[in-house]
């Protein structure tokens, strides 16, 4: 009779049993991780929501400090009652407050608020002014040309350099300037005729004190 042979004992590899459980848990930390972060977000979103809070008055670094240096050219071509519209110079903002909107031609937004910045201009307390961020030319023209153009001076952001230097997330985005040439507010998002009169003015008035 043939002699069964003996079965080799199994071996087990605890070591890369333990290391294929680690990587199995940190693949479902990483999977679970986006999620994680989405009902957080949720979380402050609805805090926010049920509080009243008007999520487009954000605090900003820049808030009680000098509007940044900004030396920006003229959108080429662009008039205003037959005038060329200077460009933009934080120079300018010192000795009366200064309302400075981000906005481009492109952004639906912007069409959206623009009634609303036109009748702002029309507050002599208020010098209304333009950051053109990476726009072209001549679509700047035209949308100012067929919305009206509420800027007493505009510059021309082709790059959007000058707007990361004012911490812009997004446009529309806009600063008030006092005349001291400090920011002391800021709106994220399109005026509303609500933001306006709740938020604005009360910084305009504010400022003025």
């Amino acid at each position: 009779m043939r002699r069964r042979s003996a079965k080799a004992p199994v071996k087990h590899n605890d070591g890369n049993d333990r290391e294929a459980s680690r990587a199995e848990k940190r693949s479902t930390w990483v999977a679970l991780l986006p999620l994680a972060i989405f009902v957080g977000l949720a979380a402050v979103f609805a805090v926010q929501l049920l509080s009243g809070k008007d999520n487009t008055t954000i605090p900003s670094a820049l808030i009680g400090k000098d509007a940044p240096q900004t030396n920006l050219p003229p959108v080429e071509g662009l008039v205003r009652d037959g005038a060329p519209v200077p460009g933009l110079n934080s120079e300018d903002f010192k000795g009366k407050l200064t309302l400075v909107n981000v906005w481009g031609s492109w952004c639906v937004p912007c069409r959206q608020e623009h009634p609303l910045l036109m009748e702002i201009a029309k507050d002599e307390r208020i010098r209304v002014v333009g950051l053109n961020y990476k726009d072209q030319p001549e679509n700047a023209r035209r949308f100012l040309g067929d919305l009206g153009n509420p800027f007493a001076a505009v510059g021309a952001d082709r790059a959007g350099r000058s707007a990361i230097e004012w911490g812009v997330y997004g446009v529309p985005e806009t600063f008030l300037v006092d005349e001291t040439g400090k920011i002391v507010y800021k709106h994220v998002g399109p005026f509303t005729p609500e933001s306006v009169k709740n938020d604005l003015m009360p910084a305009v008035e504010k400022a003025q004190q």
